[in-house]
């Protein structure tokens, strides 16, 4: 067995330079966490490889290459990615996820390039993949992949991690594919969210959309169960808490301290997105500004803004608006020996971000919507024995988790700026406190437990529907019928109706048996050594019109009613000595694990395989 993980980047940046191919290990948090998994395994890793190659001698070598660290990766020309990541998945499951309807683009193109995609890392998966093999399937790029793998290798274990928010039903139904991308998430074993309200979210569609028997935290398949379940993801605390004791981070702490002065540092720091609430999050410290002229001087907003996507008209006019409205705050209140904002449109590095976070007084985190938002954690476990105080939109995941941050409504401009007010006024024997507190939780569920707790977890639904499926009729089954019939003096065949003689269906009435069927049951109840049972819950005027053969026994109503209805008369099914060869039900996963206590087992349930003699003539069956 080996450990497959499926993103839509390799966890390597792949560059070409004079001397030829580069790749730089990425520092994030999901390759944290793979690393950190404690397994004898391998772990092997497939993605794309970020760079466009057309050369087959270059891919080889590349192949070769990563191939020796277990990468593999997946080649995409201009066009996918244009259509698939910056089309269907930015354009149109982005905002769809984060409630910006307004926003969503729905292009045919986009469409097709998204499922070509996912069939590409299908196509790749199953030259790596072989049964037995946990999967792990990572965010809403390859929300089909799932699906897809399960159609080509049955017998492996597939988790998927949703790291964006879920909609609600009533936005998630706009999406015309709404059925397909259930089915491909379906095709895990474990789906994973950040919160409980994503994953009830995800239930709901797949009930009202697929129609699918669903629970708490599980949909009913045909032969398996897929689970759902909140995985709050982690950061890597250790290497946050203890960075300002480098002497890279303390000097660039230094050095910010040289910028801000003495003034009070408020901290924010996004990638370009709608759904941050960035120029709320300006309008909010605008207001503060305003309602309190007494910290004119005292306090000064650090805005990082990471570029991106700014070739799309839609992200330039938000760059566009961020700029003029700092402009326009920093001329107002700006003096010559004061600056409102410190604006920086780019990347920084981890040192730089790090000493940033442990020097800020106070960090505003105020997204419209988001996953997780891990800026929340990283900033107070660099805090370290720092006093600092987090502002936190209760649209972010991380909410859930940090209940003694200041949460705030991130539309709501005032309640930001009286949250700014109190963060600086509060003392710091009340910020030290809260703070530990947050930081004790967020070393508890670092991300290498996440990724832990994960991969348990899929271990254990693997071997869940593993068992599930051993209980379903294969040929070993069939043979040992066989031979029970041909063996048996007297039979008794029983057959449950809804979801063995006819498949489930959202409409009973269309469940009526096939001709195929009708005439199957007759050749068997033709037989003077069988008797024959449908046994089911459907009322007996239904089940006697759709079995006429008045050699065809019945039991309808869950056993309530035992006999005929076809002439109008009822007889009463008498039971005499006779070989059971097999109950031949095929009820659902969950029924099935439900009948393995005793006290939910009709009586007549214990002759699966076994020979019973001597029924009264007062026993009937019941489903």
């Amino acid at each position: 067995m080996k450990y497959v993980i499926i993103s839509n980047r390799l966890p390597v940046t792949v560059k070409r330079t004079d001397a030829g191919v580069t790749f730089t290990r990425s520092g994030g948090g999901l390759a944290t966490g793979l690393d950190s998994l404690e397994t004898d395994a391998p772990k092997h890793w497939i993605g794309w490889c970020g760079v466009q190659v057309d050369d087959p001698a270059e891919r080889a070598d590349i192949d070769r290459r990563l191939g020796a660290q277990l990468l593999h990766p997946v080649y995409l020309n201009e066009q996918q990615i244009a259509d698939f990541y910056e089309g269907y998945s930015n354009s149109t499951i982005w905002p769809l996820c984060h409630y910006f309807y307004s926003n969503i683009v729905f292009d045919d193109a986009f469409r097709r390039a998204y499922w070509e995609v996912n069939e590409l890392f299908a196509n790749e998966a199953v030259k790596v993949v072989e049964p037995g093999d946990l999967v792990w399937v990572q965010d809403y790029q390859l929300m089909l992949l799932p699906g897809l793998i399960r159609e080509r290798i049955p017998d492996v274990g597939i988790g998927y991690s949703h790291h964006i928010p879920f909609p609600s039903y009533e936005l998630f139904r706009c999406l015309p594919e709404r059925a397909d991308i259930l089915r491909g998430l379906l095709g895990a074993d474990l789906v994973g969210f950040h919160t409980h309200d994503y994953m009830r979210h995800f239930i709901s569609a797949v009930y009202r959309v697929l129609n699918l028997e669903c629970r708490v935290d599980e949909v009913q398949l045909e032969d398996r169960i897929s689970e759902t379940e909140a995985f709050p993801m982690g950061i890597n605390y250790d290497l946050y808490h203890n960075a300002i004791t480098t002497p890279e981070v303390a000097a660039h702490a230094d050095a910010m301290r040289g910028i801000a002065g003495d003034s009070k540092i408020i901290l924010s720091v996004d990638r370009l997105d709608y759904s941050k609430g960035i120029l709320t999050r300006l309008e909010s410290y605008a207001a503060f500004l305003e309602s309190h002229p007494e910290y004119h001087g005292k306090v000064t907003l650090i805005m990082v803004v990471v570029p991106s996507r700014d070739n799309v008209p839609m992200y330039r006019d938000l760059k566009t608006a961020i700029d003029n409205r700092i402009g326009a705050l920093n001329g107002k209140y700006a003096t010559i020996g004061w600056t409102p904002v410190h604006y920086f449109y780019r990347s920084f590095s981890f040192d730089e971000l790090t000493a940033m976070y442990h020097l800020a007084d106070v960090a505003l985190v105020t997204p419209l919507r988001d996953g997780m938002n891990l800026v929340a954690k990283e900033y107070l476990a660099a805090k370290r024995d720092a006093p600092g105080v987090l502002i936190l939109s209760e649209m972010a995941g991380a909410a859930d988790e940090l209940r003694q941050a200041i949460i705030v409504n991130p539309t709501n401009i005032k309640q930001i700026g009286d949250a700014i007010f109190s963060a600086l006024t509060m003392p710091d024997a009340e910020k030290l406190a809260a703070l530990r507190d947050m930081q004790s939780l967020l070393a508890r569920r670092d991300v290498t437990a996440w990724a832990g707790e994960f991969m348990r977890e899929l271990t254990k639904a693997k071997a869940r529907n593993d068992e599930l499926r051993r209980k379903v009729l294969g040929q070993s089954g069939i043979a040992e019928i066989r031979d029970r019939y041909r063996a048996a003096r007297r039979r008794l065949l029983v057959f449950d109706y809804d979801g063995t003689l006819a498949p489930l269906v959202s409409d009973p009435a269309k469940a009526s048996p096939t001709v195929d069927l009708l005439a199957s049951l007759d050749r068997l109840a033709a037989d003077p050594d069988n008797t024959v049972v449908i046994s089911s819950g459907r009322d007996k005027r239904s089940i006697g019109d759709w079995f006429p053969n008045p050699a065809i026994r019945l039991s309808a109503e869950h056993g309530a009613f035992s006999g005929r209805t076809a002439n109008g008369t009822a007889i009463t099914v008498r039971w005499c000595g006779a070989t059971t060869l097999w109950k031949l039900s095929r009820t659902s996963p969950t029924t099935r694990r439900d009948r393995t206590s005793k006290t939910n087992r009709p009586p007549w349930s214990g002759i699966t395989g076994t020979s019973r003699t001597g029924w009264p003539n007062s026993a009937s069956p019941s489903s």
